[in-house]
């Protein structure tokens, strides 16, 4: 008998909240009544997740855990759990219940209307911070119009796809994953559902400041060739500033006789030109940076231990 559905959980440092939300989702599969995992990724939490998984998946059969190696990062986590899913349909939902598992029923009726993706948008962003919730509104605007893929407004990675879109994205073999706009970039029928999103229930959010704009450069880089059009056009920015400096100073040299000045427009414009080449060696290093990384090939993760194995078996 096949599987209908396969929930996908990343899970980091989250021992407080899982319980709860096993609970929360077996609940609203059963009144679905669908054939159904549950499969959760441990990206290396140093917390007591992963004993906890495992006294989930000791008491009910139909969960499934990967256990990392080591912590190789939520979109990493969120790939492994999508290659490894088994069923027809997957959703992905972080295991912080921010995200309400009850909503999973909205998603699986509305992706049974002939859709591929439906994408769970956020209305309202309970307990997080005004900053953040402006760095996130600002940053997917700014996406939206640097690059030529149509990624959603407002949406995280909780959504349910359908199986076929989970085969391509095994055959997109970049490491710097973004998967919202991958799965974008992927094509065929998809929508969204409005829903609030809710406060934390215990612990505090791993995804700091300094990950959040690791994501964005992800985002930005692998979906936009905008960074190195600004560098272009700064260039002929300079070039013609450069230009006019130079026709200034022939100008002081045989019209003017005032030769011995020009310290101050000098360093202006050293200092300045030498500014935009380090922006550009910066820009340009981040795409060489991916490329190299991808040339490399090593896996995504490597995988300390896991019950899949055991569980395809039985089913």
């Amino acid at each position: 008998m096949s599987t209908e559905l396969s929930v996908v959980i990343p899970v980091f440092n989250e021992a407080a909240n899982l319980q709860i939300l096993n609970k929360r989702i077996v609940a609203v599969l059963t009144q679905m009544q669908l054939t159904f995992e549950i499969l959760y990724v441990n990206d290396g939490s140093t917390d007591s997740s992963l004993s906890t998984i495992k006294q989930l998946s000791a008491d009910d059969k139909r969960v499934r855990f990967i256990h990392f190696s080591r912590n190789f990062g939520h979109q990493v986590a969120v790939s492994a759990g999508l290659e490894n899913a088994i069923g027809n349909k997957i959703v992905i939902i972080d295991a912080d219940l921010q995200d309400p598992p009850e909503f999973i029923a909205q998603l699986y009726e509305k992706i049974c209307e002939g859709y591929e993706v439906v994408c769970a948008r956020r209305k309202n962003r309970k307990g997080e911070s005004w900053l953040k919730k402006r760095t996130a509104h600002w940053f997917y605007r700014i996406l939206k119009k640097i690059t030529t893929v149509d990624i959603p407004l407002d949406t995280g990675d909780f959504r349910i796809i359908d199986r076929k879109i989970a085969e391509i994205l095994r055959t997109m073999p970049e490491s710097h994953k973004f998967l919202r706009g991958q799965i974008a970039w992927i094509g065929f029928r998809q929508t969204a559902l409005e829903y609030e999103r809710e406060e934390r229930l215990h612990g505090s959010s791993g995804y700091t400041y300094k990950k959040m704009l690791r994501f964005a450069l992800d985002g930005i880089t692998a979906f936009s060739d905008f960074p190195l059009k600004v560098v272009t056009w700064f260039g002929f920015l300079v070039s013609s500033i450069a230009f006019v400096v130079i026709l200034f100073a022939f100008y002081s040299r045989f019209i003017l006789k005032d030769y011995v000045q020009g310290w101050t427009s000098l360093m202006i414009s050293v200092l300045f030109i030498g500014g935009i080449q380090m922006i550009a060696i910066g820009i340009i290093g981040e795409y060489m940076s991916r490329m190299n990384t991808d040339i490399r090939k090593r896996p995504l993760y490597i995988v300390e231990e896991s019950n899949i194995e055991e569980n395809l078996d039985k089913h």
